[in-house]
């Protein structure tokens, strides 16, 4: 494949490929994050749920501010949490990931999974949240 990435119908592009951080290692992710910018990644992918954003938000920055990458250069992602999908919870937790990132901005922010969960605290469980309306 030769394309990098591909153009939106907003115009803006996205990579083609990203760099996920999923299961990384809190004490681990920044060091990849970093790497990964280093030999080319432009787009990183994060979530709320991975529970490592504030390291890969300070890799980030770092990788700003060394003057390896513009925040412009980079296509950030990130995801919504199941639990969050009331409409009244949905731009505090976007909030929440921006400042947990330390940035101004995401690319893209997704629902991580296509139906809302409510939590069960005496059990910590979670069941399907059939009253979510995505209309």
């Amino acid at each position: 494949m030769s394309e990098t990435s591909i153009k939106l119908s907003n115009g803006y592009s996205i990579p083609v490929v990203g760099f996920g951080t999923f299961q990384s290692q809190s004490n681990e992710v920044g060091e990849a994050v970093k790497h990964a910018i280093n030999v080319g990644y432009r787009h990183i992918d994060c979530a709320y749920f991975y529970e490592n954003e504030k390291e890969v938000g300070d890799a980030i920055r770092e990788k700003i501010n060394d003057g390896t990458v513009k925040r412009e250069d980079l296509f950030i992602t990130s995801k919504l949490w199941n639990t969050f999908h009331s409409e009244n919870l949905v731009v505090p937790t976007c909030k929440e990931t921006l400042q947990n990132l330390g940035l101004d901005y995401l690319d893209l922010y997704l629902i991580h999974w296509p139906f809302g969960w409510k939590v069960s605290f005496k059990w910590k469980t979670y069941f399907i949240d059939y009253n979510t309306n995505y209309l």
